[in-house]
């Protein structure tokens, strides 16, 4: 296939045009900073003076960031928030983030899924992470919770192009759910693309999925070592979910596209160099190549534009975004696929 630059600059300037809903398992990033000042006298520990806390969209909610900086806000989640502090800061960082957050479900029996992770520098040397704290229930939500949960997604669904289910593996993405999902997607002929880490094969009916190498390899049953591992892992996909295209995608070698016929795709990372943090790369990709199929681009052309797109946020630490001008900027002179 001959990818054609133009093409592709087209494509990136209308990603703004698409509506996105995401479904998931939203998540708060809380980043607390502080100065080493000493070992506590109480226990073997460092004693941090804090200087100051920042919250950031993680998980599913991280998808979501990545669509609205794109689309200027024309997105929506649904997903359930418990009845504690941290939703209203997780609320808080929706509405500022130009997120629209009403569908969002309160639940007192679950914690809203917060990450603080507690970060200390001594004098000018680089600030590390010293410790992580999670809150999260990680069991399945009740089946009130989920006819709630259902109940916002034949609401919102026909508004949007596209549905993102980002399963994170802690709750929110039932059976019930999801497939009480992809069939108001179907009866209103909408896109559903699935970033799961687990269990891949219960999603059925979607339009696509964008897992990772180590879950695709735990599914198949098999290292994926050349195009032929690859199609056959990509292949038992596209059988057991019915999808359209798997994009398998495999950190420092690229990624694979994998459609219909024994059509394979490798996009390699266009820009290795000032890689700083790959947390968060995931939901990037799934955002833009969500919002990429969603405006009518080809399952390669949408998987390129989520690898220049990943190769931007990497360069940041922690969960990050980009946008058009950033995308289309970045675009390669020259683009090499291998099929």
């Amino acid at each position: 296939m001959d990818i054609n630059r133009e093409k592709l600059k087209s494509i990136v300037k209308n990603l703004n045009q698409a509506k996105i809903l995401v479904i998931g398992d939203l998540a708060l990033d809380e980043m607390v900073y502080g100065d080493t000042e000493r070992i506590s006298r109480e226990a073997p520990v460092l004693i941090l003076q804090h200087t100051h806390t920042k919250y950031i969209l993680g998980g599913a909610s991280n998808a979501a960031h990545n669509v609205s900086e794109i689309n200027g806000g024309k997105v929506s989640v649904i997903g359930v928030i418990g009845d504690d502090y941290q939703a209203n800061d997780l609320i808080n960082a929706f509405n500022d983030a130009g997120i629209n957050c009403s569908s969002l479900i309160k639940d007192k029996t679950r914690k809203t899924i917060t990450k603080t992770r507690i970060s200390g520098s001594c004098s000018h040397s680089i600030t590390q992470q010293i410790v992580r704290i999670d809150r999260q229930t990680n069991a399945p939500l009740s089946a009130e919770t989920e006819l709630k949960l259902i109940a916002e997604a034949e609401k919102l669904i026909p508004e949007h192009d596209a549905v993102i289910l980002s399963d994170y593996h802690i709750g929110t993405l039932t059976d019930k759910v999801v497939r009480s999902i992809v069939d108001i997607a179907h009866k209103y002929n909408k896109k559903v693309i699935v970033d799961a880490q687990k269990d891949l094969s219960r999603y059925k009916g979607i339009t696509s999925m964008t897992p990772n190498l180590p879950d695709t390899q735990k599914h198949a049953g098999f290292y994926l070592k050349n195009k032929e591992d690859f199609l056959k892992a990509g292949n038992l996909l596209l059988e057991k979910t019915g999808c359209e295209a798997v994009l398998i995608t495999c950190g420092a070698d690229g990624m694979v596209v994998i459609e219909k016929n024994n059509h394979y795709t490798h996009i390699p990372v266009f820009n290795k160099a000032e890689v700083f943090d790959v947390t968060g790369a995931g939901d990037t990709v799934t955002a833009v190549y969500t919002l990429a199929l969603a405006v009518g681009a080809e399952p390669v052309y949408a998987a390129i534009i989520g690898n220049i797109a990943a190769g931007i946020v990497i360069k940041q630490y922690g969960c990050a975004t980009t946008t058009i001008d950033e995308i289309i900027n970045s675009i390669p002179n020259k683009i090499e696929i291998e099929e």
